[in-house]
């Protein structure tokens, strides 16, 4: 017998239409937990059998729990229960009866997008102190110029009162359009003009205002699987549904998101450096991803947030210097090079929506901080972000050789750590000897911010792994903290 038959509850439907009733009692069963997230459920025609109901009946009732998210299919291995359950409320304790009445009234009148980013949060948010080292996301920090950064802010401070406020527009600050434009051509490849940069705030905010202005409630939004847990927060907040497709050393796999998704009306991808598994998505897929876009459509969110970290070959082309249709929004980021409290970042938009996007900003925040866009402008214009770039660069390469070197040395049968030639993290793989939740624990108890791959998947990945970030470290401090982490392991 099956194993997912025999370990599966009774089921018992009440009365009515039985399509409805075998989806409530599906529901309820994963509400009450008894169908535990990642459980695998029986197919179709086994459910059928089991409650000698039609068939039709059940793949109706599957149909709308994975509508709404309560579950998902894995090509060739089934259907499983999501990791991410819409409708678990959020918990809030009181300190009174009295209290805890307005606190339940308080929940219920949150939109259920929040309540959907609260089990986000909860599963994907396991954040390390700032203190710990390995760290993913930070750049080389102690190889930023501050000392110069500091001058062109006194700079710029004697000149502030003199600039003309009218050029900090809601695009942003247009000597930094215009700086960021011949940037991006040069290095990236990209088609553009000053006037389709947009300055934002940060990734985050560059998701939000796409989703805003592309996406509706229920429109279908692929993201890589495992993928970036920023962007499974900023889409599900506008009412979308999430598709996730496999990803491996060619990143994305396009072809499965074309077979399984046709409906998708945004495909968000970091095509340059895929995270956090770090393939660079292949030519062929780009093309293809292109001609699915022009052809339906579709847009493509481009997250560019590591090309600039590439070691030992040339930046690949972005996709946006590639399309030919205009469905490309490119999104780049200063904080990975500059430093984590450098929360400025920028969009290339297609030429028919620079208008659309220039609104939600407006009405998002009004415009982003003059006085740093005109340092960073300074910064970009006279050069020194160049020479910055290609001295992080040299450095970083020679820190992730130390990084790897130094796990083969003192953790050779537990990890293997996965060079890659570009990005600023490195993927761990566990050995099985120990699991994914136990080594981050001792992770922790050493001292780093290692992240653990499970963090970035919509369900259980099949081989366990930890990410260790380590830009931002001299190579002697990565030894120590490797051999810090194996000194645990042996006690």
């Amino acid at each position: 017998m099956d194993k997912n038959v025999a370990s599966f509850p009774g089921l018992l439907l009440k009365a009515g239409k039985i399509k409805e009733q075998f989806y409530l009692t599906i529901k309820e069963l994963i509400l009450n937990g008894q169908l535990k997230a990642g459980s695998k459920l029986p197919s179709s025609r086994t459910f059928s059998e089991m409650m000698s109901i039609s068939r039709n009946s059940v793949l109706s009732g599957l149909e709308r729990l994975i509508d709404e998210g309560y579950l998902i299919t894995k090509k060739g291995s089934g259907t499983y229960v999501t990791s991410f359950i819409p409708d678990d409320g959020i918990q809030i304790q009181s300190l009174s009866p009295h209290k805890k009445n307005n606190n339940e009234q308080g929940t219920r009148d949150i939109t259920p997008n929040m309540k959907i980013m609260k089990n986000i949060w909860d599963a994907t948010s396991p954040h390390a102190g700032n203190n710990m080292k390995f760290n993913i996301g930070i750049g080389c920090t102690d190889l930023f110029p501050y000392e110069l950064w500091g001058r062109l802010l006194g700079r710029v401070w004697r000149q502030f009162r003199h600039q003309d406020w009218k050029l900090n527009e809601p695009l942003g600050y247009k000597p930094l359009r215009s700086a960021i434009s011949e940037y991006v051509r040069t290095t990236r490849g990209l088609h553009c003009t000053d006037e389709q940069i947009l300055i934002v705030n940060g990734t985050q905010q560059a998701m939000n205002l796409a989703a805003q202005v592309l996406l509706q409630k229920g429109d279908e939004v692929c993201l890589d699987e495992p993928g970036y847990d920023g962007a499974l927060g900023a889409f599900t907040s506008m009412g979308a549904k999430i598709r996730p497709v496999i990803s491996d050393n060619n990143g994305m796999d396009i072809s499965y998101a074309m077979q399984h998704w046709p409906e998708a009306k945004m495909v968000f991808t970091s095509p340059s450096h895929q995270f956090p598994l770090g393939g660079t998505l292949s030519l062929a897929r780009r093309m293809a991803l292109l001609e699915w876009a022009a052809d339906n459509n579709m847009w493509i969110f481009e997250d560019d947030y590591n090309s600039e970290f590439r070691y030992t070959a040339q930046p690949i082309q972005a996709l946006q210097g590639l399309d030919r249709h205009q469905r490309v929004i490119y999104a780049g980021t200063f904080s990975k090079m500059m430093f984590p409290g450098f929360h400025l970042g920028f969009l290339v938009i297609p030429e028919n929506l620079v208008e659309s996007f220039k609104i939600a900003k407006y009405y998002a925040d009004s415009r982003t901080s003059f006085l740093e866009q005109t340092i960073l402008a300074t910064f970009i214009s006279e050069g020194h972000y160049a020479r910055h770039v290609r001295r992080v660069r040299k450095a970083c390469h020679e820190r992730q050789r130390v990084i790897i070197e130094a796990i083969q040395r003192y953790l050779p049968e537990i990890i293997c750590a996965e060079p890659s030639d570009s990005g600023i993290h490195i993927v761990c793989w566990l050995s099985g000897k120990m699991s994914e939740s136990l080594m981050i624990e001792h992770c922790r108890k050493a001292g780093l911010g290692a992240q653990p791959l499970s963090r970035y998947c919509q369900t259980k990945p099949e081989k366990e792994a930890i990410l260790l970030g380590f830009a931002a470290h001299s190579p002697s401090e990565i030894v120590e903290g490797i051999k810090a982490l194996a000194q645990r392991l042996v006690q």
